[in-house]
């Protein structure tokens, strides 16, 4: 039997599992399914919330990972400038600034962000 972590919905339960035997007979999969107090607070790809910020929202293309950003927060930057680096499917894309402005990131280094997700504002 082996004993996993798991996250659902920012929430972690133990589990255990017990693997399929040789010969083929199937053994009850779960056999506890207990929500566990998080000793860290689970990473989310939107810090918590920023005072709102009038601009140009950066939204996400693809689903991925921030890998790096290339300017810092609060950098001024154009129209088509690079500002962040974006994992996906084993390729880094370079993202740009879909307008001119000062910058303001919505995620941080390392996060999982999904199509859409708000990565800045640009105002």
């Amino acid at each position: 039997m082996r004993n996993f972590l798991i996250t659902i919905e920012g929430k972690q339960y133990e589990v255990s599992v017990e693997e399929v035997s040789s010969d083929g007979k199937v053994t009850p999969v779960v056999t506890a399914a207990a929500p566990v107090k998080a000793a860290a607070p689970v990473a989310s790809a939107a810090p918590a919330a920023k005072a709102p910020v009038n601009g140009t929202e950066m939204k996400c293309p693809m689903p991925g990972l921030i890998v790096n950003f290339k300017v810092a927060e609060g950098a001024t930057v154009k129209k088509g400038d690079v500002v962040v680096v974006l994992e996906a499917m084993k390729m880094e894309n370079d993202l740009t600034s879909p307008a001119d402005g000062v910058i303001s990131f919505r995620v941080q280094k390392g996060a999982n962000v999904d199509t859409g997700d708000v990565l800045a504002v640009i105002g």
